[in-house]
């Protein structure tokens, strides 16, 4: 399962009605690059594969995750966080043997 805290849910539904993106939900996937060999990736997304695609209620926010990148993301946890050298989306990923300093890609 893929979990996210209550000031990630917070930040994204503060999104979704900046952008009028309501009835979407929120893609969390896996893709290949950055400096550690996977990278996240996390937008909204109004297409639900049941074919390939898992969904998790967080929230009241659907996640929509593929079988492919849930198999990285298992026990995932998205952050939001605000700091000094900016504000993002931060993953709390078990699976990660390794993250880059920047925290957006990582290798198992």
């Amino acid at each position: 399962m893929i979990t996210l805290t209550s000031r990630a849910s917070e930040k994204v539904k503060e999104i979704q009605n900046a952008e009028g993106l309501h009835g979407q939900g929120l893609r969390v996937r896996v893709i290949g690059g950055g400096c550690s060999g996977f990278s996240y990736d996390l937008f909204f997304d109004d297409e639900f594969n049941d074919d390939v695609d898992e969904s998790f209620d967080v929230y009241g926010i659907p996640l929509y995750v593929d079988m492919m990148s849930h198999t990285y993301l298992d026990g995932t946890e998205i952050d939001y966080v605000e700091g000094l050298y900016g504000a993002g989306f931060k993953f709390i990923n078990p699976a990660a043997k390794s993250t880059c300093g920047c925290g957006s890609s990582f290798s198992v």
